[in-house]
């Protein structure tokens, strides 16, 4: 019972100091209402568990969050097998997400990137196309943002030393993401 106390104590502390992104936060909301209402694309990746919130954030835009809405645009770029090993093979992994990017990204267009290390080639290589492209970019962080940080238009960092804790308040900011932004979404 130690432990599940301890783990329990951790997550809230992380989730507690999640208060200091409420700047950050707010552009990220604005910079993804813009967005949709102009009638452009979220653009959304991430590895492994991070690839998971990754496609789980683009659903709650592509089908709902929570009420009754029209789809809004979004598309994971991490649920193409066959894509990302022939990107992977042809070029490398470094490039999965960047490559897609290259194809699919238009003007008013936003990357949405998840790494709980700051540490992920790929993720680095999204974030420096985006910006190639010329479309703004959120990425949702953790530890101590890594060679990540600073990178996209919108950083929003969570800091702590365990994975574990870092996903589940990424998973709460996302999740509160989509509940602002979609109050304020055309329904119809």
């Amino acid at each position: 019972m130690a432990q599940f106390k301890k783990a329990l104590t951790d997550a809230v502390a992380t989730i507690n100091g999640l208060a200091a992104l409420e700047d950050p936060f707010r552009r990220a909301v604005k910079v993804v209402l813009d967005c949709l209402i102009a009638g452009n694309k979220l653009l959304v990746c991430g590895n492994g568990g991070s690839a998971s919130d990754a496609t789980h954030l683009a659903t709650e835009f592509l089908c709902r969050f929570q009420g009754d809405r029209r789809s809004y645009p979004a598309i994971s770029l991490t649920t193409n097998g066959e894509l990302i090993t022939a990107i992977s093979n042809d070029y490398a992994f470094e490039e999965i997400f960047a490559r897609q990017i290259q194809g699919l990204a238009q003007k008013g267009d936003v990357l949405i990137a998840f790494t709980t290390s700051g540490k992920s080639k790929n993720i680095l290589r999204a974030l420096e196309e985006a910006k190639r492209v010329g479309i703004q970019s959120i990425c949702f962080l953790g530890r101590d943002g890594g060679f990540t940080k600073g990178l996209a238009t919108v950083d929003l960092l969570v800091q702590g030393p365990n994975t574990a804790r870092i996903q589940e308040a990424q998973k709460l900011l996302y999740h509160i993401l989509c509940e602002m932004v979609d109050e304020k979404l055309p329904k119809k």
